[in-house]
C-alpha cells in the first residue's frame, strides 16, 4: 500500500481561498477563479486537493466543501483521462468511504462525484463500485444506505443503457430484485430512492425488470397510499410508465388504477397531482383508452377542470396582479430564442388554407413554460376531447356554464380554457353553441382581468375557423375589431395572445381580411411604436402572416406608405449581429413575396444586406475551420434566413431582380451554401437556385454544370426538406434548359425514381418529386421514358389530389410526351393514368387535346369489347368525367 497523500498546507490555504471567491457574486471575479483553476489543472495532484476539501476537512462550511466537490466533477468530465492512476484511486476510494456522510449535502455531492466516474465510461473499470453500494444498502446506519441509495439512483438515470448490457456481467439481475425489498422499508426517502431507481428500468423495458414485473406491481399497489408525497410521485410515475410498455400487465387491475389516479390528480402535493395528471395525457395515446375510461368520465372531467385553474403561485409568478405593464421594459432572459423554420417549396391541395400541414401545437398560455398541473390538465382535456369527440360533452357542457359566468374571475377563466382546450376534439357538438357563445367570448375580451382578456384571445382564435364560415358582418368583423383592440391593450400578456390569435385568425381569413386591410394596418402600424422588446418579436409574425394570407391584395399604394417605413426603419437600426434580424427578415420575406413590384423601392439595400449576411457568416466560416482556437464557429441562422429572403425578394420581383443579381457574388455564394455541411444551409440555398432560376436564368445558366452534381448528391430523403427543394430546383432548372439538360438526366433519374416508390414518403416530397420527373420528360422523352413502367403508378397516385397549376401542367405534358414515346409502359398501369387525367378541373386546351389522343388510341388499340370490360371497374364518377370530358 503507497504512502497517504497528504495535503501541502499552502496547497490548500490557496485553494480554499479560491473556493472562497468563487462564492462571491462579482462577475470579473468569477472569471478570474475560473482562469486560475485551469491553471491548477496543469498540476497532477491539484485533483486530490478537491477531493480532500470535500471528504475531510470537517472544519470548513458544507457549502465550501460541496462546491470543490462539484469543480472535481466538472474536472473528472473534462479531464478524467489524464488523471494519474493514484490520483483516481485515491478519489474513488475517498467517494467510497464517505458516501455515508452525516451531511445530506455532502452525500449527494459524493453521489455526484461517483456517477460522474461512472458514466465517463469508468463502470467496467471500478469493478467494486456496484457491489459495495449494494452491500452499503442493507447497513443499519441509515446515512449510509441513503447516501448509498442517492449514488445508485444517480448510476441508474445516467447509465441505464450499459447496466443492461453483456459489458458487466448484467448486474441488473442481482440489484433489482435488491431494489424490490426497500419498497417497504421504513424511511420514507429510501422507499423514494428504491422506487426511482427501478423506475428507470421501464420504458427500456429491460429484461431483469420484466422478469419481475408482478412482484413490482404488486409492492407499487402496496405503496399507493403513502404518507409520503416524494413515494406517491415516484409511485404514480411508475404507473404511467408501465401504461406505455406493460399495459397487458395493468389491464386486469384497470379499474382500480383509474380510481386510484383519480384521487392522486387531486392529490394536495401538486407535483404529486401533476404526475398523476400525466396518466391521462399517456391513456389518451392507447387504443383501449375509450374502453377504460367510458365509465369513469363522469368523475375525470370534473377533476381535470378543477386542475385548469390558476394555482395562488402562479399568479405571484405570472404577475398578474399588475394590470398595466406595457411600459416596463422586458428582462432579456425571458426572452425564448426563436427558430427559423427554413423555407421549403410545397404544391397547394383542393380546398386547404395556406398552412395545412405544419399545424402548430397552439400552445397554452406558454408563459410560464415550465410544465405544471394547469397545462397537463389542460393537455388532457384537449387529447381526450379528440378520443371521445362529443361524448364529452355530455359531462362538461353542465359545468362550462357555470364556470364561464362565475363571480370569481380565477373560475371564470379557467371555464375559457376548458372551451379553448375541447375546441378541436368537440367542434362538431360545438357547433349548435356558437352563434350564442361567441358574442360573449368577444365580450369577454374587455374583461377588467388581463389574465382573462389574455386566455380569451386564445380560446376564440381556436375557434376561428367557424367564425370565419359564417358571414363576415356577424362574428368575423366584430372579433377582429376587438383583437385589434387587444393588441393595443395596456397588457404586454393580452399584447401578445391578441397579436398571436390575430396571426391564426389572417391564416383562416386569407383574403377575407381585403375589405378592413387599411383598418389592420393601421393598428398594427401603430403597434410597432408601443411594443416592448418581447412582442415586437411576435408583430414581425402577425405583419407576415397577414401579408402572405392577403398576397398582392397588399401591393396598394396607401398600404405600402403605411407599412414600409417603420419595417425599414427597424431593419436600419438592428445591426448585422442582432438575432431580431430572425424575426424581421422573415416578415420581410412574405412581405416582399406580397408586394412583388410594389417592393421595388426597397429591394435594393434588402438585397446588398441579405447577400453581404451570407458573405460575413461563410468567412466566419472558413476562419473558424481554419483556426478554431482563434474564430468562434459563426450562427448560421443568420446566413439561412438571408437565403430565404433573398428567395422572397426573386418570388416577388421575378425578372426585376435580373439587374441586383448581376451586380452581385450570390452565385459563387450559394456555390458554397449548397456544399455546407449544414442541412438548413443547404435546404435554403436549394430553394434561392429554384427562385432565381424562375426569375433570371441567364445568370444561372452558367454555374448549371457545377450545380447539378451537388443537387444529385443531395437526393437523398432521410433529410425530407434538402431533398424536397433540390428536387423542386432540378425540375425548375430542366423547363429553363429544354433539350440541353439532356447530360444531367443521368445524374438525377435514377434516386428521382427510387424515392417515388419509397414507401412512407411525405405527401409534398412525392410531388415535388413526381412533378420533377414529369417536367425531365417533357425536355428529354427519349431519356426518361424508358423508365416509364418504373414510376408511373405512384406518379399518378401522387399528382392526384394537387390543385390545376404550372408546375402540374409542365408535368403532365411530360408524361403524354413520354407515353408516346413509350405506350408499352403505361399499359398496365392504365387505369391510374385514367384517374390522374380525370384530376384536372381545367386544362389548357392543348393539353386536353392530348389526354384526349392517349385514351382514345388506347382504347382503339384495345378494341370496343375490352374497353368495355376494362372501364367496367372504374369508379362511377371517374367513368361519368372521362365520358364527359373526353367522349370516351
Amino acid at each position: 500500500m503507497e504512502c497517504e497523500w497528504k495535503p501541502d498546507q499552502q496547497g490548500l490555504q490557496q485553494i480554499l481561498q479560491l473556493l472562497k471567491e468563487s462564492q462571491s457574486p462579482d462577475t470579473t471575479m468569477q472569471r478570474s477563479v475560473q482562469q486560475r483553476l485551469e491553471q491548477l489543472n496543469q498540476y497532477p495532484d491539484f485533483n486530490n486537493y478537491l477531493i480532500f476539501v470535500l471528504t475531510k476537512l470537517r472544519t470548513e462550511d458544507e457549502p465550501t466543501r460541496s462546491l470543490s466537490g462539484l469543480i472535481l466533477k466538472n474536472n473528472v468530465k473534462a479531464h478524467y483521462q489524464n488523471f494519474p492512476n493514484g490520483v483516481a484511486d485515491f478519489i474513488k476510494s475517498e467517494c467510497l468511504q464517505n458516501i455515508g456522510d452525516s451531511s445530506p449535502l455532502i452525500r449527494a455531492t459524493v453521489g455526484i462525484l461517483i456517477t460522474t466516474i461512472a458514466s465517463k465510461g469508468e463502470l467496467q473499470n471500478w469493478p467494486e463500485l456496484l457491489p459495495k453500494l449494494c452491500l452499503l444498502l442493507d447497513s443499519e446506519d441509515y446515512n449510509t444506505c441513503e447516501g448509498a441509495f442517492g449514488a445508485l439512483q444517480k448510476i441508474c438515470e445516467d447509465s441505464a443503457e450499459i447496466l443492461d448490457s453483456d459489458m458487466l456481467d448484467r448486474p441488473l439481475n442481482i440489484l433489482i430484485p435488491k431494489f424490490l425489498q426497500f419498497f417497504r422499508h421504513n424511511s420514507p426517502k429510501i422507499r423514494s430512492h428504491a422506487i426511482a431507481c427501478v423506475n428507470q428500468f421501464i420504458i427500456c423495458r429491460t429484461q431483469a425488470l420484466m422478469l419481475h414485473i408482478d412482484p413490482f406491481i404488486e409492492n407499487l399497489f402496496a405503496l399507493a397510499t403513502d404518507e409520503d408525497p416524494e413515494v406517491r410521485k415516484n409511485v404514480c410515475r411508475a404507473l404511467v410508465m408501465l401504461l406505455e410498455v406493460r399495459l397487458d400487465r395493468l389491464l386486469p387491475h384497470m379499474h382500480n388504477i383509474t380510481e386510484y389516479m383519480l384521487q392522486r390528480t387531486r392529490d394536495p402535493d401538486e407535483n404529486v397531482a401533476l404526475e398523476a395528471c400525466e396518466f391521462w395525457l399517456t391513456l389518451a395515446e392507447q387504443p383501449v383508452c375509450k374502453d377504460a375510461l367510458c365509465g369513469h368520465l363522469a368523475q375525470l372531467i370534473p377533476v381535470l377542470v378543477n386542475g385548469m385553474k390558476y394555482s395562488e403561485i402562479d399568479i405571484i409568478l405570472l404577475k398578474g396582479d399588475i394590470e398595466e405593464d406595457e411600459t416596463i421594459p422586458d428582462n432579456e432572459q425571458d426572452i425564448r430564442p426563436r427558430f427559423h423554420r427554413s423555407r421549403t417549396v410545397g404544391q397547394r391541395h383542393e380546398g386547404e388554407s395556406i398552412e395545412d400541414e405544419e399545424d402548430d401545437e397552439d400552445e397554452l398560455d406558454d408563459t410560464i413554460s415550465d410544465w405544471n398541473l394547469r397545462k397537463c390538465s389542460a393537455a388532457a382535456l384537449d387529447v381526450l376531447a379528440n378520443v371521445f369527440r362529443d361524448d364529452l360533452l355530455i359531462h362538461l357542457l353542465p359545468l362550462l356554464k357555470e364556470l364561464i359566468f362565475h363571480i370569481d374571475w380565477i373560475v371564470k377563466e379557467s371555464g375559457i380554457l376548458v372551451l379553448g382546450a375541447i375546441a378541436e376534439g368537440c367542434m362538431q357538438g360545438m357547433i349548435p353553441y356558437l352563434p350564442e357563445l361567441i358574442p360573449h367570448l368577444i365580450q369577454f375580451l374587455s374583461d377588467k382581468k388581463a389574465l382573462v382578456r389574455s386566455i380569451t384571445c386564445w380560446t376564440l382564435s381556436r375557434y376561428a375557423h367557424w367564425v370565419v364560415s359564417q358571414p363576415p358582418d356577424v362574428y368575423l368583423k366584430p372579433l377582429m375589431t376587438e383583437l385589434l383592440k387587444r393588441i393595443l391593450d395596456s397588457n404586454k400578456r393580452v399584447q401578445e395572445a391578441a397579436c398571436s390569435a390575430f396571426a391564426t385568425l389572417e391564416e383562416e381569413a386569407c383574403t377575407e381580411l381585403v375589405p378592413y386591410l387599411a383598418f389592420i394596418l393601421d393598428t398594427l402600424v401603430f403597434a410597432f411604436n408601443k411594443y416592448q422588446h418581447k412582442n415586437l418579436l411576435i408583430l414581425y409574425d402577425a405583419i407576415g402572416t397577414l401579408a402572405d394570407s392577403v398576397g398582392h391584395h397588399l401591393n396598394k399604394p396607401e398600404y405600402i406608405q403605411m407599412l414600409m417605413p417603420p419595417l425599414i426603419q427597424k431593419w436600419n437600426q438592428l445591426k448585422d449581429e442582432d438575432k431580431d434580424l430572425f424575426p424581421l427578415l422573415e416578415c420581410l420575406s412574405s412581405v416582399a413575396t406580397a408586394l412583388q413590384s410594389g417592393f421595388l423601392p426597397y429591394c435594393e439595400p434588402v438585397y446588398q444586406r441579405c447577400v453581404n449576411l451570407v458573405q460575413k457568416t461563410l468567412a466566419q466560416a472558413m476562419l473558424h475551420q481554419s483556426q478554431p482556437d482563434q474564430y468562434e464557429s459563426p450562427d448560421k441562422d443568420f446566413m439561412i434566413v438571408a437565403l430565404d429572403l433573398l428567395s422572397g425578394l426573386a418570388e416577388g420581383l421575378g425578372g426585376a431582380i435580373e439587374q441586383l443579381v448581376a451586380r452581385s457574388n450570390i452565385l459563387t455564394l450559394m456555390y458554397q451554401c449548397m456544399q455546407d455541411k449544414m442541412p438548413e444551409v443547404r435546404q435554403s440555398s436549394f430553394a434561392l437556385l429554384g427562385d432565381l432560376t424562375k426569375a433570371c436564368f441567364q445568370h444561372v445558366k452558367s454555374c448549371i454544370a457545377d450545380f447539378m452534381p451537388i443537387l444529385g448528391r443531395n437526393l437523398n430523403p432521410e433529410l425530407i426538406s434538402v431533398c424536397n427543394n433540390a428536387t423542386w430546383a432540378i425540375g425548375e432548372i430542366s423547363i429553363q434548359m429544354g433539350p440541353e439538360m439532356q447530360p444531367y438526366i443521368a445524374v438525377v433519374l435514377n434516386q428521382l425514381v427510387e424515392i417515388i416508390n419509397r414507401p412512407n414518403t411525405p405527401k409534398t416530397l412525392l410531388e415535388n418529386t413526381a412533378i420533377t420527373i414529369g417536367r425531365l420528360g417533357y425536355v428529354c422523352p427519349q431519356e426518361v421514358a424508358p423508365m416509364l413502367q418504373q414510376f408511373i403508378r405512384p406518379w399518378c397516385t401522387s399528382l392526384r389530389n394537387i390543385r390545376d397549376n404550372e408546375e402540374k401542367d409542365s408535368a403532365f405534358r411530360g408524361i403524354c410526351t413520354m407515353i408516346s414515346v413509350n405506350p408499352g409502359g403505361v399499359v398496365q398501369d392504365f387505369i391510374f393514368f385514367c384517374d390522374a387525367v380525370a384530376s384536372w378541373v381545367n386544362p389548357k386546351d392543348d393539353l386536353r387535346d392530348m389526354f384526349g389522343k392517349i385514351l382514345h388510341g388506347f382504347k382503339n388499340q384495345v378494341g370496343e369489347d375490352n374497353w368495355t370490360r376494362f372501364s367496367d371497374q372504374f369508379p362511377m364518377p371517374l367513368k361519368e368525367r372521362l365520358a364527359t370530358f373526353y367522349g370516351v
